[in-house]
């Protein structure tokens, strides 16, 4: 049998998942730093939940790439796209939640969409939402969160920040009454181009007028400033106001790497005020790192009652970081394991010895097969296992073991007490 893994998915190696959780770790500490609690939602939703009209809408690209599924009982689900739209689910479900409700989620999502670097059908996200905040410091923190995770993560990045009220008002101004299909189009510039996303809105029926006064006001010049003079549309207006808001906290808490880009959209129907996306700067992975926004209409429509509930959330993507961290730096390290205990002849006292070692805390490998002592150094150093404790009769006679660096190829006998405060 010729075995594969479907198309779009993959196996993660041992060194690739080191990594991975390390990565995660890193998140869920700075999530947990700024007073984030972890939620889990699951990776099944019933479909309507998910094709909600006030969610996604079914002009979402990321609807159109849902794997759809079917139960016993012929209801229709989907695996999530996304964790927002779950979240929303949870909050209306959950009507007694103390606001504002900040919370975490981490965990795999799932598109039928195209595959290219850093974009796979089935990768991780790691979101940090605030929900019943109407204040642009919920922006802020979110924002500092991004800084501080690629900041650890030693990754050099920019951080691109708009605002739908802004892209409001020019598309009012510009004469655009279908806000949503232009939104989607726009979102695309990067991608195909200023012609591409004129052909496609030409396709969508949109007027060559409608469409030259809306690029008078998008361009590769175009500042914030340039727009407040222009811009007539007081919902436009309101966002410059939340937008200047937010770039003041920035600059007060030294975040430099943040850049206004006004065609800024992001895919999802359901942002309503900031949308922010982050790039790795120096890297050939040109998909978005991390991105979200604030979307104050969902969770309200989702509770019903003419309800407003506002929310606001970044979310990282795990499989685009990864492979920024892997384009920098090698991945030779293949097991958690930093120490292995090889024992010569003296199996007994040395699981003992392995066992003492794990409850202070060291992860150990334990040598299961007798391939003798230079097999099993060759085995540590393919795996990456920079130290090996060597027990054999001669050493225990001394109550002593032997301990060897693999980097240096230095070899000192010890005491146990000793060969532990140094593996420490």
């Amino acid at each position: 049998m010729n075995f594969q893994t479907a198309k779009g998915v993959r196996d993660l190696p041992p060194e690739e998942k080191i990594l991975k959780n390390q990565v995660v770790d890193t998140i869920r500490k700075t999530f947990e730093l700024s007073g984030f609690s972890p939620l889990e939602t699951p990776t099944i939703e019933r479909y309507e939940t998910l094709a909600a009209k006030f969610g996604a809408g079914a002009d979402s690209d990321a609807l159109k790439e849902t794997f759809m599924l079917e139960d016993q009982g012929g209801r229709k689900l989907g695996l999530r796209f996304e964790m927002t739209t779950s979240l929303a689910r949870y909050v209306a479900m959950n009507p007694t939640i103390k606001m504002p409700f900040k919370s975490s989620q981490i965990g795999p999502v799932f598109r039928d969409g195209p595959i290219k670097l850093g974009r796979e059908r089935e990768f991780w996200q790691c979101d940090v939402d605030v929900v019943g905040s109407r204040s642009m410091m919920a922006e802020v923190e979110l924002i500092s969160i991004l800084t501080s995770v690629f900041r650890e993560l030693e990754i050099p990045f920019i951080i691109k920040i708009n605002n739908r009220k802004i892209l409001n008002g020019i598309l009012n101004q510009a004469g655009i009454k279908d806000v949503k299909g232009a939104l989607i189009a726009l979102d695309k510039l990067d991608k195909i181009g200023q012609v591409g996303v004129e052909k496609e809105m030409r396709d969508k029926g949109y007027t060559p007028s409608q469409i030259k006064k809306l690029f008078s006001f998008i361009s590769d010049k175009t500042t914030l400033s340039s727009i407040k003079k222009n811009l007539t549309d007081e919902g436009g207006k309101e966002g410059i106001r939340e937008l200047e808001i937010i770039l003041n906290y920035l600059k007060l808490l030294k975040i430099k790497e943040i850049d206004f880009d006004v065609s800024l959209a992001r895919g999802q129907a359901y942002y309503t005020g900031t949308v922010i996306e982050a790039y790795a700067t120096k890297s050939t992975v040109n998909s978005s790192i991390a991105g979200g926004g604030r979307y104050d209409q969902m969770i309200g429509n989702f509770v019903g009652g003419n309800r407003e509930i506002p929310a606001v959330g970044v979310s990282f993507g795990l499989t685009p970081l990864m492979e920024v961290l892997k384009n920098k730096t090698p991945l030779t390290k293949k097991t958690v394991a930093k120490v292995l205990v090889l024992p010569i002849n003296t199996e007994e006292k040395s699981i003992l010895i392995a066992q003492e070692l794990r409850e202070k805390g060291i992860s150990v490998d334990f040598a299961l097969i007798s391939k003798g002592v230079s097999k099993n150094l060759e085995y540590a150093n393919s795996l990456g296992i920079s130290k090996v404790l060597i027990i054999g009769e001669n050493e225990l006679k001394k109550n002593k073991v032997l301990l060897r660096d693999m980097v240096s190829g230095t070899e000192q006998l010890l005491s146990l007490a000793q060969a532990v405060k140094k593996l420490q």
